[in-house]
This record gives C-alpha cells, structure tokens and sequence, in this order.
C-alpha cells in the first residue's frame, strides 16, 4: 500500500505549468519546430492523443512572413484546434524583426520563438540559425527589437555552441535573458554533432543555474524513460519534443500521463488509421502541390514503428502521387498489419473518397 501511494507521488512529483505572461503551458511539453513535419496535419495528429502544452509552427523565413498567404501557405495553414501555438521566426537581419512580427500578430499567434540553432548549412550561409551564435551584439539587437515590437510570449532556441564553453555560453544566455526573452530551450548538443550523438542533457542543468527564466530541454526524448531521464539529469522545467513527435504523436500524452499525471485517455493505437487520418488532414487543407512532399517526409519517421518498416518508407518515397502512395501504403498494411488496417475501415473510406475527387 504504501509502496503504491509512494509511486503516485513520484508519477506527480514535477507536474507545474508554466506560465508566460498570459500564456499558460499545461503540461510543460512543447512541440518542436521542425522543417517539413511541424505543419498543421501533425499538430492536429497529435492533439488527437493530447498531452501537448504548447504547439509551433515549422520554422518560418522571418523576410518572406510580410507577403504570405495563411490561407495558402502551407507553413501558415491551421484549423481552430491548434492552440496554444508558437510561430517559430529565423532572422538573418534586424531590419526582419519588426514586419515578421506585425505579421505573426495578424496571423494570431500565442507566442513567438526565436531561431537561435539551426545547425544547417543552407541556414547558416544566410546569416540565421546557430550562426547567431557567434555574434552576441546582433543577437541583442534583434532580440531587443523582438522585444519592442510584441508583447506576446518570446522565447528562444538554442544549441550548445561551436564546443563547450561555459562562460561563453552563460554569458549568450544571461543576454538573452537581459534582452527580454521570457523562455529558453536548449538543444542539448554542440552546433556540429548529428542527431546520432547522445545529447548532453546536464549541460541544460548548467543553463538553468544562469538564468531565471524557464528552461526547456530538447533532445532525442522518445520514450517516457527518455523523458524522465532528461528531466533527472537536467533539471529542465519542462520537454520539447521533436522527432519522437513525428515517430510516435502519441509521445505527449504517454509521456503527460506517466510523468506529469495529467489525464490523458489512453487509445488503442491502429498505425494504418493514423497515417489515413493524416493523409486526410494533408488533402483537405494543403494545397495539392504540397503535399507530397509532406507526406513523404512524415513517412520517413513514422515508418520506424514497423519492423520492416524501410519497405514502407522506400515505396512512399518513390511514388509519383499522393494517391500512389496511399496504394502502395495499403498495400504494405496488409502485409504487415492487417488488423490494423481493417480497423481503420472508416478512416479508410473517407481518404479515398478525398483521393477520389482529384489526382494529388
């Protein structure tokens, strides 16, 4: 009995919400902007299971935000559903800053994020992303800017740096601090080490001892094992999830339940219902060039959860169509889960109905 009562509290233990100004962010688990994945299709996947604190947007060109269309731009597109959402900005310039936001304002966000750590090349040849890093005055300017220009919720996010250096990353951070950001997530791993790398988890732990501010831990979290690790060694005011969000969108709620004890229902999972269901989100809501290429990048992650799941994701990457891959998709379940596949009758029916309508 007492062993029982002892794990309960445990199970509680480091359950708060955050709170940013008027943002409430309950349970502290964030969504990760990814490029390509963090579209409104998954956001909506993963609300499906719950679980989730606060949602973003994949990340944006802060100088092309001004001319986008939301009712087009498949980086803009949302339903009702997906809030509380942060719209994540990569700035190259100053002269960025002040039009990214007046258009993040009319595209109603909840809260912006700052894109501190991109390690991509393409990125960083632009002047954005962990580039930044290396520049502590532009930084300052174009968080002080940030600032002026929103009252909204502003956070950052972060690498570790070029190598480890604590006073040089103490001093980023306690700028970025000084300069009006409300919240930090620190991607757990230097600018040049690849996801296969295991993420340095206590040096978040460093951060959180410099700054006042909440501080988020990011990095290769995919089981709630993972999380509570993380969480231990850290000491990290709440998670970001990213690709373990793409590879199971149920992670947010297993991990709220188990570690946060919040009240998530627990659903049995059918991996041909989801993937029909968020076959269904792209074609209803993106515009039919875009969503291919959406879900080929999806499948690359979600594939995982098969033992033979590369077979999968080889015939999506090689289909022509969206309706060829949801063939050839078909074609696999049945080899490989047909219960699942039978039980995702309905889920079935409607996509290819939707299919039916147009060739995409």
């Amino acid at each position: 009995m007492d062993k029982n009562k002892n794990q309960n509290k445990n199970k509680n233990i480091n359950f708060k919400s955050l709170k940013i100004k008027d943002l409430v962010i309950s349970p502290p688990l964030l969504l990760a902007p990814m490029a390509g994945l963090t579209h409104s299709a998954l956001r909506t996947l993963i609300l499906d299971y719950g679980g989730v604190g606060l949602l973003s947007t994949e990340m944006l060109a802060a100088r092309r935000l001004p001319a986008e269309n939301m009712a087009l731009s498949p980086f803009l597109v949302k339903t009702g559903r997906e809030t509380p959402l942060s719209y994540q900005l990569l700035i190259t310039d100053s002269t960025e800053v002040q039009p990214a936001l007046e258009a993040v304002h009319r595209f109603g966000a909840d809260a912006v994020d700052l894109n501190l750590g991109c390690p991509a090349p393409r990125v960083r040849r632009s002047g954005g992303g962990s580039s930044l890093m290396g520049d502590i005055d532009k930084v300052r300017t174009i968080v002080g800017l940030a600032r002026q220009s929103t009252e909204l919720p502003l956070s950052a996010k972060i690498r570790l740096g070029e190598a480890f250096n604590e006073q040089q990353l103490c001093n980023f951070c306690q700028m970025l601090e000084g300069e009006g950001i409300d919240l930090l997530t620190v991607h757990a791993r230097l600018r040049k080490e690849p996801f296969c790398r295991r993420p340095h988890w206590s040096w978040v732990g460093k951060v959180k001892q410099w700054v006042s501010i909440p501080v988020i831990a990011n990095g290769s979290i995919f089981s709630v094992a993972d999380a509570g690790k993380c969480l231990q060694i850290s000491g990290a005011d709440g998670l970001m999830i990213g690709r373990g969000a793409a590879q199971t969108p149920w992670l947010f709620a297993d991990i709220g339940r188990e570690i946060y004890g919040v009240d998530c229902p627990m659903y049995q999972i059918s991996l041909p219902t989801m993937y029909a269901r968020f076959i269904c989100s792209l074609t209803e809501r993106f515009v039919a060039e875009r969503q291919l290429g959406r879900l080929k990048e999806f499948t690359h992650y979600f594939s995982v959860n098969y033992a033979f799941g590369h077979t999968l994701a080889v015939a999506v990457q090689t289909a022509d169509s969206v309706r060829q891959a949801w063939q050839r998709a078909v074609g696999f379940f049945q080899r490989n889960d047909p219960e699942g596949l039978e039980s995702a009758e309905q889920e079935r029916a409607q996509l290819e109905e939707l299919l039916a309508g147009g060739e995409v």
